[in-house]
């Protein structure tokens, strides 16, 4: 936490996660272009966001890419800012509006609003939790386990190259399915993805998810990968990522859930439906 900090400490810094978070993928000579500061400056500041786990990269070809990474962001508000809040009260004023009405197809892009624009049709998101590969592999494939830090949503499959997964809150709503393209426990797993739970991001078609876990010492680096998106891709599609990892260490690290509105407004939806 005390790198992410220091690193948000700086005006420079900051201005370039919003430069990422207006487009995200960018590359150093781009970014360069943005601020009246040398390569060098440019490059100093890039690593410490690097080090501070606010920015991921990917190399294509010669290039090197920048990727706003908000989950450390996210863990913030998580450990720092939710629990000195007032409890979600807007979230939870909109939520039983939502779910009298049982409009459930128009409650999820809610839960998702957040997000960077990928326009190169790449979003990157990296977090550490301190657990083994087997453990986390387990919570990744697990539906039970998933369903704890994944509002609510069951992923099940028999995970084997080729098969075939499916993910919803049981008898309430069908959030996606897809293919496993890889499937290397406890290390890589690589996913097709179309999302289903509405007729805006049906439209966007199929999308690729790849699970990285790395060990590092005592713990592990996870790094999500969700690529393949259409360059005007809905925020919906990719903005949950966030939280949804923000939840999954909470839950190995405490073994505690964590209350995001997305967790408290499938917790209270699936009663709802069967009312």
């Amino acid at each position: 936490m005390d790198a992410v900090f220091k690193a948000l400490s700086d005006s420079t810094r900051r201005g370039l996660l919003d430069e990422l978070f207006k487009q995200d993928g960018q590359t150093l000579n781009a970014l360069e272009r943005r601020l009246t500061m040398t390569r060098f400056g440019v490059m100093k500041h890039l690593r410490v966001l690097e080090e501070a786990g606010l920015v991921t990269t990917r190399r294509r070809g010669r290039e090197k890419f920048h990727f706003l990474n908000p989950v450390p962001i996210r863990l913030v508000h998580d450990r720092w800012v939710s629990k000195y809040a007032e409890p979600w009260a807007a979230t939870l004023s909109g939520l039983k509006q939502r779910l009298e009405d049982n409009t459930m197809e128009n409650v999820m892009p809610v839960s998702f609003a957040a997000g960077t624009a990928p326009v190169s049709g790449i979003a990157v998101f990296e977090i550490y939790i301190r657990t083994t590969p087997e453990r986390l592999w387990e919570a990744i494939t697990n539906p039970e386990t998933r369903a704890k830090y994944s509002f609510g949503v069951e992923t099940s499959s028999e995970w084997t190259p080729g098969s075939s997964y499916r993910a919803a809150v049981p008898g309430v709503i069908d959030i996606a399915t897809g293919e496993n393209l890889e499937v290397d426990p406890p290390r890589l797993l690589v996913q097709s993805f179309t999302a289903l739970w509405s007729n805006e991001v049906k439209a966007a078609g199929p999308s690729r998810v790849t699970w990285e876990i790395e060990p590092v010492a005592d713990s592990c680096r996870l790094t999500v990968t969700h690529d393949q998106l259409p360059e005007d891709a809905n925020p919906a599609l990719y903005g949950g990522w966030p939280m949804i990892l923000s939840g999954l260490k909470s839950l190995l690290e405490t073994g505690e859930s964590l209350t995001t509105p997305g967790s408290l407004l499938y917790s209270q939806a699936k009663p709802a439906a069967e009312g």
